[in-house]
């Protein structure tokens, strides 16, 4: 099990690859996806219009907001199509006897400190 700054988030079993799933943690809304073989929380909400990146669609390591097209790294947060210009926050994972874990206080190793951790 990791450090107790660390809270179990989900079930291995729970996501599929290419599968994400939203969930509320410390008043925050977040966004667990598996993708590449790989596990990543960000923030659930488009830094472009406040909307749901959880109806949008997962492309290799990238998520694209379904509302205007942007696309965001799920490593680092970045945008890297507009109109977004402001990254999501990546937040740090740990994978465990079979749960996934999230550090909500700290960002994944090489995220974006641009963006607007709380």
């Amino acid at each position: 099990m990791p450090s107790q700054d660390f809270v179990q988030v989900a079930d291995i079993t729970e996501l599929s690859e290419g599968e994400m799933k939203p969930f509320e943690l410390k008043g925050r809304r977040l966004l667990l996806v598996h993708a590449e073989g790989d596990y990543y929380v960000i923030d659930e909400m488009c830094t472009h219009e406040d909307y749901s990146l959880a109806l949008g669609c997962i492309k290799g390591r990238r998520i694209k907001c379904s509302l205007h097209g942007s696309y965001f790294d799920l490593a680092t947060g970045e945008p890297d199509e507009e109109p977004a210009d402001e990254p999501v926050c990546s937040y740090r994972v740990a994978v465990a006897d079979g749960k996934i874990w999230v550090n909500p206080a700290q960002l994944r190793e090489g995220a974006s400190t641009r963006c607007r951790h709380r």
